[in-house]
């Protein structure tokens, strides 16, 4: 029988050549003071660099290192659901391994889960070493989600995170193609609360999340968990109706009144691009929900293993089309 996996750590990979082995030595030293059994999960998302030969290398020198080698790029977040998967520990930390987020943490984490909390999630407070853009796009993203989404999103929050057991349990039933993990993990629930700190520069290297990955992750969260953007239809019907409606009467007014008739060529021209504008947006929010729709109902996987690496016989497997 193999012994209790006490903690996994799921740590996503995309050309971390430069900071990989800088992490899992933080991890490593973090993890050894708890005296408990633990995995550290790696999952190479489709990199590039030199991350999967050092990758294999720390597997073969570390029992504990366990390595999921992804066919080609899927995406960060596909990254975290299948460590989620092949997961086995009674406590699930998501951390990220440019080491913007410090590993001591984990700590913290765990002693809120031995209190009792199901999901324990780290509040940035500030962010270092990160652009003005970067810092008000991401506060505004935050704000504008738990405002309009149908459940409470906690603000300034990434995906660094502890999940006890039964959360991962859940999360492995959403089956969702482009999710959205905190936004997920927010909608099932349990008992959850924070801690707080101050997010470091990276180690070294460039971040992963440029604007094109920043804007689609956006995306996904807005469109898994509001249906405002749908109920624009309305409201914007409404309001493109009332100014054609309010013009018409104006029109008509100056005409009762004056006898003069005015030429309606500007006010035709006005109306027509509030009204194509305002349609033209409509079928955009529409095709990103169509195509959320369309990908959900495919048959394709989420995901594809390529390798799967530290997994011992007996362990729970997964087919190669997870």
């Amino acid at each position: 029988m193999l012994p209790k996996v006490d903690y996994s750590v799921i740590i996503p990979v995309y050309n971390e050549a430069e900071v990989l082995q800088s992490s899992y030595e933080r991890l490593t030293e973090v993890l050894q003071k708890l005296k408990a059994n633990y995995e550290l999960l790696f999952v190479n998302d489709g990199s590039k660099d030199g991350t999967k030969a050092q990758l294999d290398q720390i597997e073969k020198q570390d029992t504990n290192v366990k390595v999921l080698h992804f066919s080609r790029n899927f995406g960060h977040q596909l990254a975290i659901t299948a460590g989620v998967d092949y997961a086995s520990g009674e406590a699930v930390i998501v951390i990220d391994a440019d080491l913007q987020d410090p590993p001591e943490l984990i700590l913290e984490m765990i002693q809120k889960w031995q209190e009792g909390y199901d999901v324990v999630y780290a509040k940035r407070l500030a962010r270092k070493g990160e652009s003005s853009f970067k810092k008000m796009s991401a506060s505004l993203f935050y704000r504008l989600l738990d405002k309009i989404s149908e459940i409470p999103i906690p603000v300034d929050t990434g995906d660094f995170r502890l999940m006890d057991k039964k959360v991962c349990e859940q999360l492995r039933l959403l089956g969702e193609k482009n999710p959205f993990v905190r936004g997920q993990v927010s909608w099932i629930g349990f008992r959850q609360t924070e801690i707080t700190y101050i997010r470091d520069e990276r180690l070294s290297g460039e971040t992963k999340y440029p604007l094109k990955k920043m804007v689609k992750l956006s995306l996904d969260g807005i469109t898994s968990f509001s249906y405002l953007p749908l109920k624009l239809a309305n409201y914007l019907g409404s309001l493109t109706l009332g100014i054609g409606f309010l013009y018409f009467f104006i029109l008509l007014i100056r005409w009762t009144f004056t006898g003069h008739q005015i030429s309606g060529m500007n006010g035709i021209a006005i109306l027509l691009l509030v009204l194509f504008g305002s349609c033209f947006l409509l079928l955009g929010i529409i095709g990103e929900y169509l195509a959320r729709l369309f990908e959900d109902i495919k048959v394709r996987p989420r995901y594809i293993i390529d390798e799967a690496n530290g997994f011992t016989f007996g362990e729970r497997k997964k087919e190669k089309l997870s």
